[in-house]
């Protein structure tokens, strides 16, 4: 349904790009239509998580069972739109829990993880890298893993003594929806072939670009040479922020307390207001607004959720639970006249496998150049 849903939109979008340009023609303008960016696809299943962002490239990653979290480990599967696209496999072994935190001690250049699959050993992954805390899989071994996926299958990463269970639950129904958002349903390159191969090949849904984004960094001169001055009273700075919020008891019910505001100057017109908004047990949200430094004041509100702010770009990252081992990340940047958001992704799934999360997951991405 979900196909039919996406087939319809394109069509509609191609006839309406195609009377539009027609009609530019006939008056002599040259148009240039963007490329409509895809819509992020998050879905999970049992022990199975997938994410796909805008660009249409899918991340999926697969967890022991809840109740293994003795030894925590994850699988990372990347792939990217359009029909030639291969797939990347990465293991990354759990340190959250004292059982296994042993060994990963023994981890090092020297060392690999071995992959078995129903007690077969498939061989050991690629040297372990200590900076980003994971292993390659092997081609081979993301061919065999894949398979054994698609099934029941008894799948576990080995090192020394210690064995890692990696579960297949929910895996067949993550990679099934995988197939769905980059359009590979009936094709001969889906995660899940059907008995028949039903559609091409070059039927598959091609990558989308990334929007490009130009971060300006503010001009600290401006702010340094004293020619422009900023002052307000608290109240009158809470007032102002007020009428940007439909609710603010729920948006920001910490607006009109004692906390202090904060002004950092954009550029020679503009300033990025931010004070105190909300505190909960293990995340906390500042609000975030630019607005002309003289009447009209006109201040727009960026984010009510805000951890910081540095040089011209605002993030916001959450805590899934108090451990810390799941994130919410979303950051903007200052593009000169507004903060864009340039990033929106998660860490996956809350299975004890690193403090700070096991992978990033985005929803959303940017390519983003810096002007000074």
């Amino acid at each position: 349904m979900i196909q039919k849903i996406i087939t319809s939109f394109q069509s509609t979008s191609f006839t309406l790009n195609k009377v539009f340009l027609l009609c530019a023609a006939a008056v002599g303008v040259t148009v240039s239509l963007p490329s409509m960016a895809a819509a992020p696809v998050e879905f999970s299943n049992q022990d199975w998580q997938v994410v796909c962002d805008n660009t249409r490239t899918c991340r999926l990653a697969g967890y022991q069972a809840e109740d293994r979290n003795d030894l925590p480990v994850s699988v990372l599967l990347i792939r990217r739109a359009g029909a030639n696209a291969g797939v990347i496999g990465k293991v990354k072994l759990g340190g959250a829990k004292d059982s296994s935190s042993k060994a990963l001690l023994q981890l090092g250049s020297r060392h690999r993880i071995s992959l078995f699959i129903n007690d077969k050993d498939l061989g050991e992954t690629k040297a372990f890298s200590t900076a980003s805390g994971d292993a390659d899989l092997t081609s081979a071994q993301v061919t065999a893993l894949l398979d054994a996926l698609s099934k029941s299958s008894k799948i576990e990463l080995v090192l020394r003594n210690t064995h890692w269970r990696l579960s297949d639950k929910g895996a067949t129904a993550v990679m099934l929806k995988a197939d769905e958002a980059q359009g590979r349903i009936g094709t001969a390159s889906a995660f899940i072939n059907s008995a028949t191969v039903t559609k091409a090949n070059n039927r598959v849904l091609p990558p989308k670009a990334a929007p490009k984004l130009r971060l300006v960094q503010p001009n600290t001169k401006i702010a340094a040479s004293g020619n422009k001055k900023f002052s307000m009273k608290s109240s009158q700075l809470a007032s102002l922020m007020q009428e940007t919020m439909k609710d603010v008891s729920g948006d920001c019910p910490n607006l009109t307390d004692n906390s202090p505001w904060r002004v950092s100057r954009l550029n020679a017109n503009k300033l990025l207001i931010q004070h105190g908004c909300w505190l909960s047990a293990y995340n906390s949200g500042t609000g975030a607004w630019v607005m002309n430094d003289s009447p009209p004041y006109n201040p727009v509100l960026v984010t009510t959720s805000a951890t910081d702010y540095d040089n011209g770009k605002i993030s916001a990252v959450h805590k899934g639970r108090g451990l810390g081992d799941c994130l919410n990340q979303t950051y903007w940047v200052w593009t000169g006249t507004r903060f864009t958001k340039s990033h929106e992704s998660s860490t996956g799934l809350c299975r004890l496998v690193e403090v700070g999360g096991a992978w990033r997951m985005p929803t959303y991405v940017t390519e983003v150049q810096i002007t000074r």
